[in-house]
Parts: C-alpha cells; structure tokens; sequence
C-alpha cells in the first residue's frame, strides 16, 4: 500500500514538473515568434501611448502583407539596431512625403493626409521636409511630433553618433526596411486595456 501511494505521489509530481515545462516552453515560443511584450520609454507616441504603458505586439501581422499607413509598428531603429522603437507608419515604399506648414502631403498631393491622433498642435519640425521612400522601406515619425525623435532627424543622429561621416548617405538611415519591422502594436494592458483597431 505504501508503495502504491509512493508511485502514485510521484506520478502526480512528475506529471506537475512536465506541465511546468511544457507551459514554460510555450511561453518562450510565443514571446519568441507571436507576441512581443514592451514597455514604452517616452511621450513620443501620446495621446495614443504614455511613458511606462505596456503593450503586446503581434510578430505575425506582416506575414502575408506589408504595414499599412497609420499602422502602430515596433521595429530595429535603422541608427542601433539593438534599440527597438515604436512609431506610426506614415510614408510608404515608393512614395514621395513632403512636412509643410506642420502637413503631410503624399505623392504631391493638395491635400494632406488626416492626423486626427496628434496631441498637440504641431509647431517643431514641422516644415520643409522632404522624402523619397526606397521601394523596401517605410518612413516613421511619433504621434507627438514636437518631441519625437523620428525619421526627421535619424540621419542626422546617425553622423552625430558616429554611425555614419558622409551626411548624404546617412539618409539612408533615415528610413525603415521592411525586414526590421517587429510587428505592430495590438493590445495596451497597463495601467488600463485598450485594443488598438485602426489606430
């Protein structure tokens, strides 16, 4: 009877230690190839996103098809790929993006693109901007522009950092591949929920 109760305590301890694996075995594989989990750095991206929100991103949402404009996007920033940001997708492969007037005009468009999640009104690096998006990349810039470190100003930051000496090809830095892009912003969980559709 003893030895009974013995194999059966251990079954049950064993068969705890394989759901413990298997659970945390999961995990890895879901952190590693569907979800990201980050924690925002910055007011770069208010009123959508605020200093210290955690958010899920989905790893998946580009598999088939490439970011769309006005998506939330986690990337490798082009200047240290070891930094991950998050921004707005706003130019498109082969698009011309023009800032003036504290406006966005696509392809020499007379009317600018709408902008309704600014928090602010729009008043540092606001004009005479000017970019040609290579057919592979995307041009990101931060909700709350008068503070964002965005594609305005990486190639600038690329010579500054030592990245790069040549300010003309630092320009290339100034864009996203898409192969550097993470996944997009889904799901805000802290401090409170929000699901980001269409945003």
């Amino acid at each position: 009877m003893k030895e009974e109760k013995k194999r059966d305590m251990k079954r049950e301890i064993l068969s705890y230690v394989w759901t413990i694996i298997i659970a945390c075995v999961l995990a890895v594989l879901v952190s590693r190839f569907v979800l990201i989990n980050a924690e925002i750095p910055s007011k770069s991206m208010e009123c959508l996103l605020t200093k210290d929100d955690r958010i899920f991103g989905c790893r998946l949402s580009y598999l088939f098809e490439g970011p769309k404009r006005y998506d939330v996007v986690m990337f490798k920033y082009p200047v240290h790929e070891e930094t991950i940001y998050i921004k707005r997708v706003i130019g498109l492969p082969g698009e011309t993006v023009e800032i003036k007037d504290a406006r966005i005009y696509i392809d020499g468009s007379a009317e600018p693109i709408e902008e309704d999640y600014l928090p602010e009104e729009w008043v540092v690096g606001n004009d005479g901007f000017y970019f040609e998006v290579p057919e592979d990349s995307y041009l990101m810039l931060g909700d709350n522009r008068n503070i964002s470190e965005d594609a305005r100003y990486w190639a600038e930051c690329a010579v500054d950092d030592g990245v790069e000496t040549d300010k003309e090809k630092a320009q290339t830095y100034t864009y996203v591949k898409k192969d550097k892009i993470i996944g997009r912003a889904i799901l805000k969980y802290y401090p409170n929920f929000h699901l980001f559709l269409n945003v």
